[in-house]
């Protein structure tokens, strides 16, 4: 049987629902038709529930590679920065940087990729985007 359940004491499986959520125009009527749960909020949970319901549930594995980085409390939010630094400091990467992400999908070309960069020139980031219109596109 497949199930969402919200913060379970003993998991049924090792999937998680990270909190990435893309949905259709259905979502405001379905939000408008729960009930709000004993915390008094609309829940999340109850909006992905509907649409296993209705069959319109798809959801996709992230592959390896990919993090997952609780950001909730202090702490957690520290140690997703440290992360992320370590992980843009030891490869030469930015993590999620959506100027590159745009250029590698075609989105843009290498000439609006250098238009972005140039106001940026000065800082880390900007110079990355530069050194990137500079390669060849992967």
């Amino acid at each position: 049987m497949v199930g969402i359940e919200e913060k379970p004491a003993k998991p049924k499986s090792n999937y998680a629902i990270p909190g990435l959520y893309f949905f259709d125009r259905d979502v405001t009527d379905i939000a408008a038709s729960l009930r709000p749960s004993a915390r008094g909020e609309l829940e999340i949970t109850d909006v992905i529930r509907a649409y296993l319901a209705r069959g319109n549930l798809h959801v996709e594995r992230l592959g390896r590679g990919c993090a997952w980085l609780d950001t909730g409390t202090h702490d957690s939010l520290l140690q997703a920065a440290n992360f992320v630094q370590a992980i843009q400091d030891r490869q030469g990467l930015k993590i999620a940087c959506l100027e590159e992400i745009a250029y590698t999908r075609g989105y843009i070309t290498r000439d609006d990729l250098r238009r972005l960069a140039e106001p940026l020139a000065k800082n880390d980031y900007g110079r990355y985007l530069l050194r990137l219109a500079e390669e060849p596109r992967g």
